[in-house]
């Protein structure tokens, strides 16, 4: 029986490789451990992230040959720029691309010099129109937000809704998510609001019914 526990790296690579544009990790939160100041993983939208999956252009080729080999892309996918950085023999893995070529890369985030950037482990070359693919996956999976005219339109639905089905002897909560179609946390807020000023009430949990 292999009882081998695995390499930090190896546990790394377990670790979900997260659909993100460039933008959201040069702004996410940076967890910092240790006196290293190493970083243990960046916050995007409430998720603790180590690994990056994202498509972006190159923008620069570095390579440095010799003893201590070395080398770069830069990546820009409208949102942002970071770079890829290898050493040793993974410098390898960039030879084939070139300025203005499409990548997908899935990779490692890391910190150094207050600098974020990439350890590729996979970089393949992609159709220019993957970029608008991506964005669009990212834009449907970040959390939707509301502004306050948005939130008091959404108040104003809810009521509707538990007022109309008054007749029926309420309305399921669940149904009201099903029907708004807007984020279930901001609707499940406006709800509470509603039961704490009266409005509404349950008459068990998961109903409501109109109170007035």
């Amino acid at each position: 029986m292999n009882t081998q526990l695995p390499t930090t790296q190896e546990a790394l690579k377990r670790k979900v490789a997260y659909k993100v544009r460039i933008g959201q990790i040069n702004e996410a939160k940076q967890n910092i451990e240790g006196e290293q100041g190493r970083l243990r993983n960046i916050e995007i939208d409430g998720k603790e992230v180590v690994r990056v999956n994202l498509v972006a252009n190159v923008i620069d080729k570095f390579l440095q040959e010799g003893e201590k080999k070395y080398g770069s892309l830069g990546l820009d996918d409208a949102s942002g720029q970071i770079k890829v950085k290898l050493f040793g023999d993974d410098t390898k893995k960039i030879e084939s691309f070139n300025q203005g070529d499409t990548v997908l890369v899935i990779g490692l985030v890391r910190l150094w010099n207050n600098e974020l950037y990439l350890t590729p482990e996979i970089i393949k070359k992609k159709d220019p129109s993957f970029l608008l693919v991506r964005k669009l996956e990212v834009e449907a999976q970040t959390p939707k937000t509301l502004d306050r005219s948005q939130i008091a339109d959404l108040k104003d639905k809810i009521l509707t809704m538990v007022k109309t089905a008054e007749a029926d002897g309420g309305i399921d909560i669940e149904k009201i998510i099903m029907e708004l179609k807007e984020p279930p946390n901001t609707i499940n807020n406006e709800i509470k609001k509603l039961l704490e000023d009266g409005l509404c009430y349950e008459p068990r949990p998961g109903k409501l019914r109109y109170l007035g």
